[in-house]
């Protein structure tokens, strides 16, 4: 197939640190152009990949920040331009939330819509009714829980490619934190767990502009721990061997989180997951095998002690089979193929 793949601009794909949903489209792409198909990405000039890169801005937004500054600019010249290309190729999927919704609907493009983040705002309400004829791809039934009436064709968990992180027999003598500094994300409550159980706790995470505030007041002076070392942002080399090497990862989130990514880049590391359960985290955390579900910190606590129960080999294995990179491009194909049939028939 000939099928064009349209990634948000803040980071590079695949992104130097941290980055999600650019991660996601970057082994998404990767996979299909090494299973044989034609592959366009569109994304910031210096992104690395294997398919055919059209650039729309010659760095990543995040790079650009200032005064000056408007992501949203560059997102609209992007939809317009793959629209105006879409005739290109057999399916356009693109990872830009709603951005692109009166171009498909205006041209006709046979597309595909990954929502990547949480939905249950109500002001978003209206616009999906309004477009209730686009193609949505949910990344985890969870996430669809505001907006079930809107148009799911299907849910598609992420993967990770097979080879990026290897499997740690012998756990480590940390707990591991990995994600952004921010209220949901739950750092103090992790600080907490590993203050009650006397275990260091090891926080690779980024302090968004956003989050400045909420650093500076609510986490700042529990870093001061002697049991707690930041690190910062780390990227994917850094990444294997931090989670590889953890007994177990923390994630006590505070929100309805719509997949989360660090829970199977754990398990690629053969390394269990103790989170809070909320959002998607029951259909990718499985209950005393890659790890344990809780509801408060008491719960955590007790988790964390029955961490020698589990193994950390079947943590790899349920990974292998479950979120690969194989597994959601043959996910994805299997949609790309009857959105493009569709739009053959209504020709």
């Amino acid at each position: 197939m000939k099928i064009a793949q349209v990634a948000p601009l803040h980071e590079s794909v695949p992104p130097l640190l941290y980055g999600g949903t650019e991660r996601v489209v970057s082994y998404l792409t990767e996979e299909l152009v090494r299973q044989g198909h034609d592959v366009t990405l569109y994304a910031s000039g210096d992104s690395v990949t294997s398919a055919e890169l059209r650039p729309v801005c010659s760095k990543a937004l995040r790079l650009h920040t200032g005064p000056m500054a408007c992501p949203l600019a560059q997102h609209m010249l992007m939809v317009e331009k793959v629209a105006r290309e879409a005739h290109q190729f057999d399916v356009v999927h693109f990872h830009i939330d709603f951005l692109p919704f009166s171009q498909i609907r205006s041209n006709r493009i046979p597309a595909v819509t990954t929502m990547h983040g949480r939905l249950d705002m109500p002001d978003l309400f209206p616009l999906f009714r309004e477009f209730n004829d686009m193609s949505l791809v949910s990344i985890s039934d969870a996430q669809r829980e505001p907006m079930p009436w809107a148009n799911w064709i299907g849910t598609v968990h992420h993967g990770l490619p097979a080879n990026l992180y290897t499997a740690t027999e012998t756990p480590g003598k940390y707990l591991a934190f990995l994600g952004r500094v921010s209220p949901e994300k739950g750092l103090g409550r992790a600080i907490e767990i590993a203050r009650r159980v006397g275990m260091p706790l090891r926080v690779a995470a980024k302090i968004d502009l956003a989050d400045k505030e909420y650093f500076e007041t609510e986490i700042k002076e529990l870093l001061n721990d002697p049991l707690v070392e930041f690190i910062g942002e780390i990227d994917d080399d850094a990444k294997g061997e931090f989670l590889g090497n953890a007994a177990a990862l923390l994630f006590p989130i505070d929100w309805p989180e719509p997949f989360g990514m660090v829970m199977i880049e754990a398990m690629a590391c053969g390394t269990p997951v103790i989170a809070y359960d909320r959002g998607s985290v029951t259909e990718v955390l499985e209950d005393g095998i890659t790890g344990f579900l809780v509801n408060d910190v008491e719960a955590a606590v007790e988790a964390v002690r029955r961490i020698p129960s589990l193994s950390r080999n079947r943590c790899r294995e349920v990974f292998e089979r479950r979120f690969s990179a194989q597994r959601m491009c043959q996910d994805y194909l299997q949609l790309y193929e009857r959105v493009a049939e569709e739009k053959e028939q209504a020709a």
